[in-house]
């Protein structure tokens, strides 16, 4: 178990830096979905399936179409189009989907019922243990989350809106 952690650990540094250092932001956000995976399969490694869960359906899901989404109202015009096509070629989709492909394995691999020596010593996080902290000690963090999250809806409409 150890070792699908620190694979999903350096896999999600490398894309992470990927995406933080790219100049494209097509390519940026290939690599930042990627690095969402991966902390997701941190997370079911460490024996935290529900918080694994949450990472891909909230983060990797709704959030990353959120990007997408601003992506692509920024859109410009017939130029932004051309240079899109450009972006989006079959190499460029090379290194998102071998880091996909190898964390898809290791996900594979750490659900797949074995010799039951995969969660020793772990503790598994249930739903209702993170619902009694999210709606207790760490309601104000929730809070503060959604605010930003509506704040940063509310820019990407007015920095995607035509005059």
């Amino acid at each position: 178990m150890e070792l699908a952690f620190y694979f999903a650990a350096v896999a999600a540094v490398v894309s992470t830096v990927l995406a933080v250092t790219n100049t494209n932001p097509v390519h940026a956000l290939l690599y930042l979905i990627v690095s969402l995976l991966a902390v997701a399969m941190v997370f079911f490694a460490i024996g935290a399936p529900f918080a694994g869960i949450l990472e891909v359906i909230v983060y990797a899901g709704a959030i990353m179409v959120l990007f997408v989404f601003v992506v692509m109202m920024l859109n410009l015009g017939k130029a932004a189009i051309d240079q899109e096509k450009r972006w989006l070629a079959p190499r460029i989709w090379i290194g998102p989907t071998i880091i996909s492909g190898a964390l898809m394995f290791e996900l594979v691999s750490v659900l797949a019922p074995n010799d039951g020596t995969h969660l020793i010593g772990l503790q598994t996080i249930d739903a209702h243990s993170v619902g009694v902290l999210l709606f207790g000690p760490y309601l104000l963090v929730v809070e503060l989350a959604s605010m930003l999250l509506l704040g940063a809806l509310v820019a990407a409409f007015h920095l995607g809106r035509h005059d």
